[in-house]
């Protein structure tokens, strides 16, 4: 057995059986060792941006890791921006990154390159195979990096020496480490200060937005009146008809600061404290009231929904009805495209369990808000800010969910960041409604321009302009596989909707916003 061997037959044993890749040579073993070894489902993505970005994807719905194959340095590099995203968002993903041969590297070859320094950068465990023997026992341990709460990325450089030659051996699975226990202690005095007289804030991510722990900070929130927000970007939210609904914190610092005002504790549960997106003149950069303390009730590491029931049990606080489900909206098939009525047909028109991917930047403000009563679903957003998520995150969130439609709403300018992500999702017949929300241009940059008090002129405003010649989105979508068609009023997009929904494979509307 050689190296490569030992590789895939030590990620089998251990459950990962998803590949996102874009090989090179230095991984040609690897790559020849995943054909000589059944078991592994291999999805090419046509640059590594693609591969890591569907990883991400993955890893939020399954909870366990994929892992991607990534050709050198310069190959990691092209994924690192949703590697980033990624990092953000507490994503399980373990990298193999193919290197030069351990002896051929002191050459510097044209694709040496610090591949440990630019992988630290997102990973949380990093390391570089030394021998065939050895890259068994560390590809287990990367994996167990990888899975230790709440998810991290693990990169294991992988010479090419150390896959071609003999004498691999099979690495048994290593568990990761359970969560940590918030402890008692910490439970009783958070309980204390709810039941104070100065107004509390609860702020939220990971795992205490999934539906249990919500309807338990559901609870603690009407039995104390402490008001209780997701933070601004989050990995994952489950909402929708028949859960506890949470309101995000606005990505506006204006209007963030307008909704923490008067709060004297903010007690975070995985969060962190909001801060400013960027500096801006004259605005201050954390968003809490200067005589606020932060309390950290549970890190993200730490078992939030065995903490948020412990706090609602110490406050005895009783089980609360959920609003009452309403009848949804009836889709707005009529009239020119704005927000608003695209947020009332996608509420009412989303199938039952499908998995919302947000990159709609600035067009799509009201959808958060406006789906809270639509269909179960689970809300996945970009995280780190690095644009160009949303179509390799749907991509390989439909991977791990086959059963459920996938819709990504997706702004044209980010989306041209990885749109041969769609080519992927044709290959794989995944079911993913693509919505490119086409305004030929960059709008949340538009307000940016404003928020720092910048004059632009010609030159500043055709830098955010991607209109001259505009992108042919139909035609994109076409020449990739995808079928696909434009709709330029709310008529025709209603009823493409239902059609692409209907589908199961991936479909692309064009709305002309």
């Amino acid at each position: 057995m050689n190296g490569a061997e030992s590789l895939v037959h030590t990620l089998l044993a251990s459950g990962i059986t998803t590949c996102f890749a874009n090989p090179g040579t230095s991984e040609m073993h690897f790559v020849a060792a995943l054909d000589r070894v059944p078991g592994m489902r291999c999805i090419l993505g046509l640059t590594e941006s693609v591969v890591t970005g569907a990883a991400d994807g993955f890893g939020r719905m399954n909870g366990s890791p994929a892992v991607t194959l990534l050709h050198c340095g310069p190959g990691l590099a092209n994924g690192l921006s949703n590697l980033h995203n990624a990092r953000r968002a507490k994503t399980s993903i373990l990298n193999i990154v193919g290197d030069q041969a351990s002896y051929h590297r002191p050459l510097d070859p044209a694709l040496t390159a610090d591949t440990e320094g630019w992988a630290r950068g997102v990973s949380a465990w990093t390391r570089t195979a030394t021998s065939a023997a050895t890259i068994g026992r560390d590809a287990a341990v990367a994996i167990q990096a990888a899975r230790t709460s709440p998810g991290q990325i693990a990169t294991l450089i992988a010479p090419a020496d150390t896959c071609w030659e003999d004498g691999g051996i099979v690495a048994e699975m290593l568990r990761p480490p359970d969560p940590t226990q918030v402890a008692p202690h910490r439970v009783t005095e958070i309980a204390r200060l709810l039941r104070g007289s100065e107004p509390c804030f609860i702020l939220m991510s990971g795992s205490a937005l999934r539906s249990g722990a919500l309807a338990d900070a559901y609870r603690i929130a009407h039995a104390t009146g402490a008001k209780i927000m997701a933070q601004v970007f989050n990995g994952r939210v489950e909402r929708g008809q028949g859960r506890a609904p949470i309101e995000r914190l606005m990505y506006g610092v204006d209007q963030a600061i307008a909704t923490l005002a008067g709060s004297k504790h903010i007690i975070l549960v995985g969060a962190e404290a909001p801060v400013a997106p960027f500096a801006y003149p004259n605005k201050p950069g954390r968003l809490y009231p200067e005589d606020a303390t932060i309390h950290v009730f549970a890190r993200p590491e730490q078992d939030m929904p065995a903490a948020l029931a412990a706090l609602a049990d110490e406050l005895s606080a009783p089980k609360v009805d959920l609003p009452p489900v309403a009848k949804r909206a009836d889709p707005v098939r009529s009239g020119g495209i704005n927000a608003d009525a695209v947020t009332q047909t996608l509420a009412a028109l989303m199938p039952e369990n499908s998995i919302i991917v947000d990159e709609s930047v600035s067009f799509g403000r009201p959808f958060f808000n406006g789906l809270a009563g639509a269909a179960p679903h689970d809300w996945l957003q970009l995280t780190g800010g690095a644009i160009g998520s949303g179509i390799p995150m749907a991509t390989g969130a439909a991977v791990a969910a086959p059963d459920r439609r996938v819709i990504n709403l997706q702004a044209d300018g980010s989306g041209m960041f990885t749109v041969q992500g769609l080519w992927t999702q044709a290959r794989e017949n995944l079911p993913v409604t693509t919505v490119v929300l086409s305004n030929r241009k960059y709008g949340i940059l538009l307000g940016e321009l404003a928020n720092v008090g910048a004059n632009p002129g010609r030159t500043a405003m055709d830098m955010l302009d991607i209109g001259r010649p505009d992108i042919n989105w139909v035609g994109l979508a076409n020449s990739m596989g995808v079928e696909a068609a434009r709709a330029g009023n709310m008529e025709e997009f209603t009823k493409l909707f239902e059609t692409a929904n209907s589908k199961k494979g991936p479909f692309l509307i064009e709305l002309m916003t």
